[in-house]
């Protein structure tokens, strides 16, 4: 036997079996027309009642009718050309709630490696079309990790995209390498500081200590401070003393299919 053969071993096959599942699971929900999104409301802090915007979050449905979240497939499609056609499905899902809505401010997610995808600027451009308010209204989201991929080319693609009105969203902020060089040039419009260091808050020292270096940063940079995953009135009332801007989690909102503004309008169809 060959002293170099190195099989794989039964976990690096689990792993590609599930991953080749999970592909199989997200292409026939595209094919299907089975992709969503999920709408959390992002809140003031200082009234946990009115929400600022929101976040639509992709989901997709398998063929049991289940709704899968985006954690359960997302890195395994994101490096892959399904993941652009993910991203390009979440834009165009995105920019219908806000051509349905005039009031309404949402956040979408993204890679970064759909910057120049022709599929992605296409739908951007098609859905900007339809109402000159959406460009204003529209949050784009990307992660720190994803931002730091391509820095140089995300400064130029959110340069552009500013012009037209369009916001940015720094997500789970603190959880990746970012160079705060890199930061400055960015120009971020909203930090969304990453929920490992809001759990706990209230009793954990660290997280204390971490999530305030962070939050000073974010006002150093005039972005507004997100607080992600509060799910405790504990974390809720530090954190509003920290002087965070928003909040966002479980506590506040959860994900919903059917958001209210749609609600609204169905029920106005209704008694019309």
């Amino acid at each position: 036997m060959n002293a170099f053969y190195n099989p794989q071993s039964p976990l690096d096959c689990v792993v590609k079996k599930r991953n080749e599942h999970v592909i199989d699971t997200v292409t026939h929900a595209i094919a299907r027309k089975q992709v969503l999104l999920a709408y959390q409301p992002v809140v003031y802090a200082k009234n946990p009642l009115k929400p600022a915007f929101y976040e639509g979050l992709i989901r997709i449905m398998d063929a049991t009718g289940t709704i899968i979240p985006a954690k359960d497939f997302i890195t395994v499609v994101e490096t892959l050309e399904i993941g652009r056609i993910i991203d390009c499905l979440a834009l165009e899902l995105g920019l219908k709630a806000l051509s349905e809505c005039p009031t309404l401010r949402l956040s979408i997610n993204m890679s970064t490696r759909s910057i120049g995808y022709p599929r992605w600027i296409e739908t951007l451009n098609k859905g900007l079309s339809i109402d000159s308010t959406i460009a204003e209204r529209l949050v784009l989201e990307v992660t720190e990790d994803s931002a730091m991929v391509m820095p140089e080319l995300v400064k130029t693609f959110m340069t552009d995209l500013h012009k037209r009105g369009i916001s940015f969203a720094l997500d789970d902020f603190g959880a990746g390498y970012t160079a705060f060089r890199f930061l400055k040039q960015f120009h971020f419009d909203i930090v969304k500081i990453d929920g490992q260091f809001i759990r706990n808050i209230n009793e954990d020292a660290d997280n204390q200590v971490l999530t305030t270096a962070l939050i000073t940063i974010a006002n150093q940079f005039n972005m507004l401070s997100v607080a992600e995953y509060v799910e405790t009135q504990e974390e809720m009332s530090f954190l509003q003393g920290l002087g965070f801007d928003c909040l966002q989690g479980y506590l506040t909102g959860r994900p919903e299919i059917t958001p209210p503004w749609r609600e609204d309008i169905t029920t106005l169809q209704q008694c019309v």
